[in-house]
């Protein structure tokens, strides 16, 4: 698959000041309520969007989509929030492990949550839970606009996950978004590398209100030493 320049661009920067300039540029993007599997896991990628729908009868299909995702995408499976039945598995798990893909990120719930944390396969969810999603819920689009929490994902939206949570960022505000990231990344870097001048200041000053004290000291002491010798003479 050819390199996706955007997203190396993107590569390890932090969903914290991505989403500060989200804000800065007024924009969405931060998926409420979306969580990460197992801290110190990082993904990012287009995104390949899944539509559940509560299944009919006879009851559809789970999907038969994996094969379909290329190396490098970010499955998003918008379950309508339901923490009552999973859509993804150790199965999913071991195939989009197998095939490289970036991760999963689920608007739901995931279980054998153990094959993902042995392949360290990033995922992100609403949370874990271990009753299917057979017979309960269907497919009802593949590659069309869905739910992630709070926000709306297109197919090859950019998706970016870390510790602290999923951002979506749409396809035609990248560039715009990466911008305002980097700024924001460097000027932190700056500051963090400035030395603080307010201790120094600090020592300045007690120095020199101590150097002023003890000359105050020692004038009252000769002022004192001539009073008592007056009183004796």
């Amino acid at each position: 698959m050819a390199t996706d320049p955007i997203i190396e661009k993107f590569r390890g920067m932090s969903t914290a000041n991505i989403s500060d300039a989200l804000d800065r540029l007024r924009m969405p993007g931060s998926a409420f309520g979306i969580a990460p599997l197992q801290n110190g896991q990082r993904m990012i990628g287009r995104a390949f969007t899944i539509q559940y729908v509560p299944a009919g009868t006879p009851p559809g299909t789970v999907g038969d989509y994996i094969d379909d995702v290329e190396p490098g995408g970010v499955v998003v499976l918008d379950n309508q929030g339901r923490r009552d039945c999973t859509v993804w598995g150790d199965i999913l798990t071991a195939v989009a492990h197998a095939r490289g893909v970036a991760g999963t990120v689920i608007h739901g719930v995931c279980r054998d949550v153990y094959r993902a944390l042995d392949a360290h396969y990033p995922i992100y969810s609403s949370g874990r839970f271990m009753r299917t999603g057979k017979d309960r819920v269907e497919v009802s689009g593949i590659n069309v606009p869905v739910a992630l929490g709070d926000m709306r994902v297109r197919p090859g939206d950019l998706i970016i996950g870390d510790d602290d949570g999923v951002l979506v960022i749409q396809r035609e505000f990248e560039e715009k978004v990466y911008e305002v990231a980097i700024e924001i990344a460097s000027s932190r870097t700056t500051s963090s590398r400035k030395p603080s001048a307010a201790p120094r200041s600090g020592r300045r000053a007690s120095s020199t209100a101590t150097t002023s004290s003890s000359a105050a000291t020692a004038k009252l002491a000769e002022i004192a030493e001539v009073s008592w010798n007056g009183i004796w003479s």
